[in-house]
């Protein structure tokens, strides 16, 4: 079951309030502002600066 897209509409990322989206292959979410990656495990949205991944720039 992926994230629906109601619950996307409202979340925002911790760190600057941002609108955040979700990755081609749905294993995460990503601020642009921030330069930072929220993994989704088990479907659940893991919504903490300490454990957001900084993005490479490739990404």
């Amino acid at each position: 079951m992926a994230i629906q897209k109601e619950l996307l509409d409202i979340l925002a990322c911790p760190k600057c309030k941002s609108d955040i989206f979700l990755t081609e292959d749905g294993k995460g979410l990503i601020c642009n502002e921030c330069k930072l990656l929220y993994e989704v495990r088990d479907d659940i949205p893991i919504m903490l600066v300490d454990e957001a991944k900084p993005l490479k720039e490739s990404e």
